[in-house]
C-alpha cells in the first residue's frame, strides 16, 4: 500500500501539449515536477493488489458540483476586504457535491476572539462589522465576484492562521 502523486510516463491522444500562450507555465506545472512524467496533479492509493484510487488533487484546485475553482480566486477577494487581514479557503469532502468549502479569516480587529461567524458576535471592528455582517458581506461580495458556487458553506473567523517556515 503507497499513495502518492499520478503522473503518466507515455502520452496519449487527448493529453495536453501547452497552455494558450503560457509554455513556460505548462512545463513548470506538468513536467518539471517529476522529470521525464507528466503530473496529472492528482494524488493516487495504491493497494497490495496493485488497484489505483484516486485520493483527489494536490494543488489549490476544488471541485464543487462540476465547477473547478481555485481556492486563492476566493482568498484573494475576501483579503481585499477592508475588515480582513488574511483568509485561507478549505475543501472538505461533500456528499452531495464532491467538495465543499470553509473560509476561516483573521478579522483587522482581534478583539472578536476565535469562533464562528454565524455563531455569536462579540463586537464590532473599527470600520462597525459584528463578525455576522462581515460574513454576510464576505459571502455576497464572492457570491458577485465569482459565482453562487463559490461561497463559503462555514465563515469561520480566527485568530490566527497556519503557516509554513516560509509565510
Amino acid at each position: 500500500d503507497v499513495s502518492g502523486a499520478l503522473c503518466i510516463s507515455q502520452a496519449w491522444p487527448g493529453m495536453a501539449r501547452t497552455i494558450y500562450n503560457d509554455h513556460k507555465r505548462f512545463l513548470e506545472t506538468y513536467l518539471t515536477p517529476y522529470p521525464g512524467f507528466f503530473f496529472t496533479g492528482d494524488g493516487v492509493y495504491r493497494t497490495s493488489e496493485g488497484y489505483y484510487q484516486l485520493t483527489g488533487r494536490l494543488d489549490d484546485v476544488i471541485s464543487i458540483s462540476g465547477h473547478r475553482l481555485g481556492t486563492a480566486e476566493v482568498e484573494d477577494i475576501v483579503t481585499h476586504h477592508v475588515a480582513v487581514a488574511e483568509s485561507a479557503v478549505i475543501g472538505y469532502p461533500h456528499e452531495i457535491k464532491g467538495e465543499g468549502k470553509m473560509l476561516s479569516f483573521l478579522p483587522q480587529n482581534i478583539s472578536w476572539g476565535y469562533g464562528t461567524a454565524a455563531g455569536s458576535a462579540t463586537g464590532s471592528n473599527a470600520v462597525g462589522y459584528t463578525q455576522e455582517t462581515l460574513a454576510a458581506e464576505l459571502q455576497e461580495l464572492i457570491s458577485k465576484k465569482i459565482a453562487k458556487y463559490a461561497v463559503p458553506d462555514y465563515v469561520q473567523v480566527t485568530h490566527r492562521l497556519p503557516k509554513t517556515r516560509s509565510g
